[in-house]
């Protein structure tokens, strides 16, 4: 017989490339198991995400080798006999991660632990809107409370913006009322805190968080209506958000609304940002001499009072709300509906006067943001945690050990070998007071003051 040659086969990366993704997914779906269902057994996770028993115990030594798991301590038995099952759930004690929150007025600054609670936020009254000295204080404000969190180290820091933002390139591409013009935010953020840092828009982060952590979770679509001072929307379809070319997707401040009556910078009445801003809600509030100041919260304050006069700014601006949601509505279909915006986070009758406009057969879709007391701080910290629960594995490439020192240099300091002490509670601030700057809040309640 002829003599065949061997021929080599030639080395193929794409199985492993295949293995890798398929293994981040796996991980991805274990995590987020435990986030929802936590403390759950193993067999739990393996019936409800459809892999194999050993998979799921692979992959929950390996997130726990990573201190994103860690077995609980009272195992539980099946009907009281067989060998006991030891629920695993998500290990608070090792990390937190750092949300920024840049509105017009001021910069939040928050940690967050891994169920997107809120342990501590600062606010930060911008002097000025120069980019770096915004971002510079910023860092500051998280190494202050860093400094706190004694025990846990910072995974990353995540940053929500308004206006348009490119969450690829980490640049606030176009924020009109800050004047910010293709600004490097990752770039600024990461130098002064010497952390992983992830940008994105306000109205994508917030509907991520309520994907995460909110009552939207498990929607097969969700539509989130952003109205603060910018007013932005986001969709997620299948747990995906939709971003668009360069993360344009979501921009709707000049839709026109309706109704409207307010001139736009653009020229035109009634777009949607002009009508429904908060600049706009307080300065009609101003003109009918119910403030002299720029927050929307004193406007609410003054309806929970009785003001009448106040009452009826909030229920017309949620009327045109909406009225903005049902266009949205009518566009995407989605099967929920979050809105931020003031007068239905914290009154019934606008709640109620929103989803009247947006109509009886589609009002039980529309809700508020999960998230009332700590919408902003929220937003900055879900878009860090997106990235991890889409990820988790990544922390085997190596997680940085720095604490953010708001500055280019950042140290490094080892995990502590004690259990870590909880987080100080600052003391309670009334939700009136938003414009008091460099203030420690555990509940601040600042609205929807948006950037």
């Amino acid at each position: 017989m002829p003599h065949t040659a061997t021929v080599p086969v030639a080395f193929n990366p794409v199985p492993r490339v295949a293995d890798r993704d398929r293994r981040r997914t796996s991980a991805s779906v274990i995590l987020r198991s435990v986030l929802e269902h936590g403390p759950v057994a193993r067999s739990t996770i393996a019936r409800l995400t459809g892999l194999s028993p050993a998979s799921v115990t692979d992959h929950c030594a390996r997130l726990a080798g990573l201190g994103l798991v860690r077995e609980t301590d009272l195992p539980r038995r099946s009907n009281g006999v067989g060998r006991p099952h030891v629920p695993v759930d998500l290990d608070g004690t090792r990390f937190v991660v750092g949300g920024v929150h840049v509105a017009v007025p001021y910069t939040t600054v928050a940690l967050l632990d891994l169920r997107g609670r809120v342990l501590a936020q600062r606010e930060v009254k911008h002097r000025g809107t120069e980019p770096a000295v915004v971002l510079a204080r910023a860092a500051e404000g998280l190494a202050a409370l860093c400094a706190k969190a004694s025990g846990r180290r910072p995974l990353g820091v995540g940053v929500a913006v308004g206006g348009w933002v490119d969450r690829d390139s980490g640049t606030v591409v176009d924020h009109p009322l800050l004047g910010w013009r293709d600004v490097p935010v990752r770039e600024l953020v990461g130098a002064r805190t010497g952390l992983p840092v992830h940008v994105d828009g306000h109205a994508r982060a917030l509907v991520d968080a309520e994907r995460l952590f909110g009552r939207a979770r498990g929607s097969r679509s969700l539509l989130h209506l952003f109205v603060g001072n910018m007013v932005d929307a986001a969709f997620a379809t299948h747990d995906q958000v939709h971003h668009g070319p360069r993360s344009q997707a979501g921009t709707i401040a000049h839709l026109p609304l309706a109704g409207g009556t307010e001139p736009c910078d653009c020229g035109r009445t009634g777009c949607l940002q002009a009508e429904l801003s908060e600049r706009t809600l307080c300065r009609r509030a101003r003109a009918a001499g119910l403030t002299d100041g720029t927050n929307p919260m004193h406007v609410v304050a003054a309806a929970a009072d009785g003001d009448a006069v106040a009452v009826r700014l909030l229920l017309e601006r949620a009327r045109m709300t909406g009225r903005a949601a049902g266009l949205l509505l009518d566009v995407l279909n989605p099967e929920s509906v979050v809105v931020t915006e003031v007068g239905a986070m914290f009154r019934a009758d606008c709640l109620a006067a929103l989803r009247a406009e947006v109509g009886a057969e589609r009002a039980a879709s529309v809700s508020p943001t999960s998230f009332p007391d700590t919408v902003l701080a929220v937003a900055g910290g879900a878009v860090a945690l997106d990235v991890l629960y889409r990820d988790p594995l990544s922390l085997l490439g190596g997680t940085s050990t720095a604490t953010p020192t708001a500055t280019s240099t950042a140290t490094s300091t080892a995990a502590s070998p004690r259990p870590p002490r909880p987080l100080p509670r600052p003391p309670h601030l009334s939700r009136i007071n938003s414009e008091t700057p460099d203030v420690d809040r555990h509940r601040p309640g600042t609205g929807a003051s948006s950037s």
